[in-house]
């Protein structure tokens, strides 16, 4: 076993240390270099103004977009960047929070941890990602199996419509505000600030990383995790993240599986947990850290634990852009141990520079809420969700070629192994493999299905009717954005 208050081993730019990454849609032209404008242009006056000229908008929060949608097309267009929003109001008496689009999850964090250390919130582990993008898209973190998704605790939001007016919750009605919590960005309108409720977590949480390599059994541990992880009390999340590493002894590549978690709770509880269902890992008390809330996200973030708090208001990446490619899955049944073992087969082809997947168990609260709740419809029935990764330092088509056909290559190799009719996909880990309309011309709803299904199940047919209500000449649009009934150029 090991423990260490230097979190988990990962790609040092993996999408929980990096501002942007390069995505694979190609750059535009250098004659088509967009425009931006940001807080000094209002957003209704920038939306009013790009509507009345028939101007191609998009929308920037933390430029996270897997695809980078937020700042690549195949038009003339400008961006609406919102990083000057970026004001978070935290009320502990009333357990809520209003953030400004532009903020970052980190800056929503830092305000929280800096007021309070018995409230928390369910968002992701990146501190750079802005919450724009990741609230419109439901918005993963390790405390989903305890409290669900970011999106699931969005009470009111602020939103600019096509025609350059402002909404909150009341005014915009029910359909259009449950759209935006997770319907996907750039849609529906641009959401400029959001409310949420903050939820109760102890003084004090436990964490710990515990590696094991192919030869010390990570394929039977692992295997031993799918029948448990989902099972766990909610409080206790374990994902598994696949790699390589070198062994120690003839430094040869060797396949590496590091279980990283986050209990809500103390030390003193958590051990006699794992040692009864799970005792295959060898957790020993040395492996846990107790640390408040606050601290578990700098853990999980890739900081020492006694950074200074101010680190999490950073936009800088905590090192630099790579080229990289993401795809997802979700798990209904176990994988067998012959399916594990040709994932690592993969996983050691020495000409991938860097390949990782990682999966997040669900279970607990996700599957007491409804598919149809809010658009993220992966609820009960999901064992858990694989985030498949590659990352790559080498310039060149060549290279970008290698490692882009490797993931397809994985993702084909998993088909039989995943959910089916349809195959799902999380809309935040945005793949335009599964599926892309014509972002700057004609949209059809027919090409858009072939996507929206998998992204949002049958929760696709209402964003459809949601937008042709709120745009339907589908002014809000990307690549992936769900298109209205009627395409229109």
């Amino acid at each position: 076993t090991s423990s260490t208050a230097s979190p988990l081993p990962q790609p040092p730019t993996s999408p929980k240390s990096s501002s942007t990454l390069r995505p694979t849609l190609p750059t535009l032209p250098s004659s088509n270099s967009p425009s931006t404008t940001s807080a000094s242009t209002p957003p209704p006056a920038a939306i009013s103004c790009s509507h009345k000229h028939r101007l191609h908008l998009r929308v920037r929060g933390g430029g996270h977009d897997y695809e980078g949608l937020s700042y690549v097309a195949s038009r003339p267009f400008f961006i609406l960047d919102l990083i000057n929003l970026s004001s978070v109001k935290v009320d502990v008496a009333a357990r809520t929070a209003w953030i400004q689009a532009g903020a970052t999850i980190g800056e929503l964090y830092y305000q929280i941890g800096t007021q309070t250390t018995t409230l928390a919130f369910p968002a992701g582990v990146c501190p750079t990602v802005g919450v724009g993008g990741h609230f419109s898209g439901g918005g993963y973190g390790l405390s989903l199996r305890k409290f669900g998704l970011a999106a699931d605790h969005i009470v009111d939001a602020h939103l600019v419509d096509v025609k350059g007016k402002v909404h909150n919750r009341a005014s915009m009605g029910e359909d259009l505000f449950w759209a935006i919590r997770g319907g996907g960005g750039n849609t529906f309108g641009v959401v400029t600030a959001w409310k949420v409720n903050l939820l109760p977590v102890p003084e004090n949480v436990t964490v710990f990383t515990v590696t094991k390599t192919i030869q010390q059994n990570a394929t039977g541990i692992i295997n031993r995790w799918q029948q448990v992880a989902d099972r766990f009390p909610d409080d206790l999340f374990i994902r598994v993240i696949l790699d390589r590493t070198e062994t120690t002894t003839n430094s040869t590549a060797t396949g590496r599986a590091s279980f990283n978690s986050l209990y809500l709770g103390q030390a003193q509880s958590l051990l006699p947990l794992l040692q009864r269902d799970f005792p295959e890992l060898g957790v020993e008390r040395e492996d846990l850290i107790e640390l408040t809330w606050i601290r578990s996200i700098l853990y999980f973030a890739g900081y020492p634990t006694d950074s200074p708090l101010e680190v999490l208001r950073s936009r800088v990446p905590l090192t630099r852009k790579r080229n990289f490619k993401a795809k997802s899955d979700y798990v209904t049944e176990p994988m067998s141990e012959r399916a594990l073992e040709g994932i690592w087969r993969r996983i050691l082809r020495p000409d991938i520079e860097d390949p990782e997947l990682i999966f997040s168990p669900y279970g607990g609260r996700m599957s007491e809420i409804p598919e149809s709740s809010i658009p993220f419809p992966h609820r009960a029935g999901t064992r858990y969700k694989i985030q498949h990764l590659v990352y790559w330092e080498r310039e060149g088509r060549e290279a970008t070629d290698r490692h882009v056909d490797w993931i397809r290559e994985l993702y084909g190799y998993l088909a039989p192994h995943v959910s089916k009719n349809p195959r799902l996909a999380y809309v935040n880990y945005r793949d335009l493999d599964v599926g892309s309309n014509n972002g700057a011309g004609f949209t059809s709803n027919e090409e858009a299905r072939v996507w929206g299904v998998k992204y949002f199940k049958g929760n696709y047919e209402r964003l459809v009717r949601v937008k042709t209500a709120v745009d339907p000449r589908n002014f809000f649009r990307n690549e992936q954005s769900v298109p209205p009934l009627t395409a229109w150029k």
